[in-house]
């Protein structure tokens, strides 16, 4: 009788794990014009939602749309989330966070930008579900944006005056800069000009408590 071979499973190959990168190597800015205009976008819209704990704002944050996929990717040099709570994220990984793409991106164009890159880029935003895309040329002083409607991002024909549907902040063409104005009337500001303005308001207060006590009143105790 001959013995029966036993024979072993075929070991199966499992899975590469997906490996999502915190950085694409790319520089945040090619200028200190554009690093200007990127913090003042990125850390005005913080401000503007700094008592909302379910908006998520970020600054050249690699976002990453398609589980499985880590080369369909962009940082947008400031984008603005509603419905995702604060936070430290390495990266945006949208299958991670409901499923809910950024609402509002803002890019800055540098001298190094090529009109195929921005074209890619407008591309990647109206594929993926962005509803509000803004491209400023610091250089020269002009904006261009775009909306969502039911075919895409189509472009905004009037930006002077017009106000976020999203960020309720109105965008007015000035000189020698656009200006940017939250809904309560102040303008995003530079950190300079906020230290300014601190500055000044330090100055007034010892001012006044100056011309207290000199009518006798003791300031801490009011």
């Amino acid at each position: 009788m001959t013995p029966q071979l036993q024979t072993q499973p075929l070991p199966t190959k499992q899975p590469e794990k997906v490996l999502y990168p915190d950085s694409d190597g790319q520089p945040m800015s090619d200028n200190t014009l554009q690093f200007a205009w990127i913090v003042k976008l990125k850390e005005g819209c913080e401000a503007l939602f700094k008592d909302n704990p379910t908006v998520f704002v970020a600054g050249d944050l690699l976002w990453y749309p398609v589980e499985g996929d880590n080369k369909t990717r962009r940082a947008p040099d400031a984008m603005v989330v509603f419905g995702r709570p604060k936070g430290y994220r390495g990266s945006y990984q949208q299958w991670l966070e409901d499923n809910i793409a950024p609402q509002v991106v803002f890019e800055i164009l540098s001298p190094g930008n090529t009109l195929s890159e921005m074209a890619l880029k407008l591309q990647f935003y109206s594929r993926f579900g962005v509803e509000e895309y803004y491209l400023y040329d610091p250089e020269r002083n002009d904006l261009t944006g775009w909306q969502r409607d039911e075919t895409g991002l189509i472009v905004i024909e009037s930006l002077d005056g017009w106000v976020s549907p999203r960020l309720g902040v109105r965008f007015v063409f000035s000189e020698p800069e656009l200006e940017v104005i939250r809904p309560d009337g102040k303008r995003f500001l530079s950190y300079v000009e906020l230290m300014e303005q601190r500055d000044e308001l330090e100055q007034q207060r010892d001012r006044m408590a100056a011309k207290l006590k000199e009518l006798g009143i003791d300031p801490t105790q009011l």
